[in-house]
């Protein structure tokens, strides 16, 4: 109850353990130690209790209910699915396998059938807690906003003090641009709980949106106060920092920035677009060698992602090692032959080393491909220019030297005799 669960889990392996006769284990213990170990991000090791539980009491649907969920946690979709139909066998009309189910699909973008599998949850057991907020959430997933927003209203009808829903309709809002109407959902949740850092966070996002530069950076920084650990608070605080473009906020940006990284390479959780942002927005405060670390760590979770390839190909550029650069590029394109900015990377790179034909090269591949693009077209104005510097003077070498030959031939002294 305190979110402390991992605590739990070891309290549950305990009480599991003390049953001394094998045949006399408890059942719900080894499925409550599952439970909580997954609530505690430990999916793997939750799967081994919940089928001991399903091994003690093979009649109980409750364990495959929970199997569902640490499967689709694992990315494990389709045996996600099994246990699904496993668990309908001991029990057709489970609400609480259904909305499961719904979720495991929601992650996979399957939306419409998430939908259906929570409608049946709804339908079996109108009073499973949230169904009809879980279900908003589905709806909007599938991009039926309005249906969405309507099944949240209802929700909190029955329960206005709901904190969860109303931080989900408030987030829905701002997808639906009723930009106002969220912020009173967000600042109705600080009236119930002064301190909820997720409201904070939101609030943030929305004065973001809205241009409210000194907001976000206030909003952003009670949430840090509040929970140094929130996720990616530290990031959205320095973008907002850079965006306002004050030079005095650099070293406090780059402090926020480098704090992420470490905390973000730690994680093995961590999604490798945050990486990706924090690569960029450490090229952006000037700090280059920095974002290395960040895009070798996009590419270690990542090895196919171009534009991590990309990312790493500007850092080492910034930081003076051309060739290494180069070769990152000339990845970025293995991936995604038609990446225009590996080819103008490539480009910028080979006129810093004087390799004037193959910089022309990739300028004119990048040009194929995005015709107006003014960067490129700039690359191809610098390299003409170049070309009729060049021309210009080695006309002038060659038209020196004949001068010089010409003055050698008639003003030669005379060797007559005469």
């Amino acid at each position: 109850a305190a979110g402390r669960h991992a605590d739990a889990a070891s309290a549950f392996e305990r009480s599991f353990e003390l049953h001394s006769d094998e045949s006399a284990r408890d059942a719900n213990s080894a499925m409550l130690v599952g439970v909580n170990l997954l609530r505690a991000g430990q999916p793997e090791a939750a799967l081994r209790w919940l089928d001991r539980a399903a091994e003690i009491e093979p009649d109980s649907v409750a364990p495959f209910v929970h199997r569902v969920e640490a499967l689709g946690e694992l990315g494990r979709h389709d045996e996600a699915e099994e246990a699904f139909y496993l668990a309908q066998q001991i029990d057709p009309e489970n609400a609480e396998l259904y909305a499961a189910m719904a979720g495991v699909l929601s992650v996979r973008g399957d939306h419409e059938r998430s939908v259906w599998c929570l409608r049946e949850a709804a339908r079996l057991d109108p009073e499973l807690p949230r169904v009809r907020a879980r279900l908003a959430r589905a709806y909007a997933d599938s991009g039926r906003l309005e249906r969405a927003r309507q099944l949240y209203v209802r929700e909190l009808r029955d329960d206005p003090g709901d904190v969860e829903t109303l931080l989900d309709l408030g987030e829905l809002l701002m997808d639906m641009h009723r930009l106002t109407e969220a912020g009173e959902k967000f600042r109705r949740v600080l009236e119930i709980e002064p301190d909820h850092p997720d409201a904070h966070h939101l609030l943030g996002e929305l004065a973001e949106r809205e241009g409210r530069t000194a907001d976000a950076l206030v909003q952003y920084d009670v949430v840090l106060r509040l929970d140094p650990a929130f996720p990616g608070a530290r990031r959205r605080l320095a973008k907002v920092m850079l965006d306002r473009g004050r030079e005095e906020d650099l070293p406090r940006v780059r402090d926020l920035l480098r704090r992420e990284l470490r905390d973000a390479a730690s994680d093995e959780q961590t999604d490798a677009e945050e990486f990706e942002e924090l690569g960029r927005l450490m090229l952006d405060a000037g700090v280059p060698a920095d974002a290395i670390r960040a895009y070798r760590e996009l590419l270690t979770r990542q090895p196919g992602n171009h534009r991590g390839h990309h990312g790493m190909s500007v850092a080492l550029l910034e930081v003076g090692r051309t060739s290494d650069g180069i070769e990152e590029a000339r990845r970025a394109l293995a991936l995604q032959p038609r990446f225009v900015p590996a080819m103008h990377n490539l480009a910028l790179a080979h006129l810093r080393e004087h390799r004037w034909v193959r910089a022309r090269y990739w300028v004119r591949q990048a040009l194929r491909i995005e015709p107006d693009d003014p960067a490129l077209r700039r690359l191809r104005l610098k390299l003409r220019l170049h070309s009729v510097l060049g021309l210009t003077t080695w006309a002038g070498r060659s038209i020196a030297r004949l001068g010089r030959r010409a003055r050698a031939l008639f003003g030669r002294p005379s060797r007559s005799g005469a």
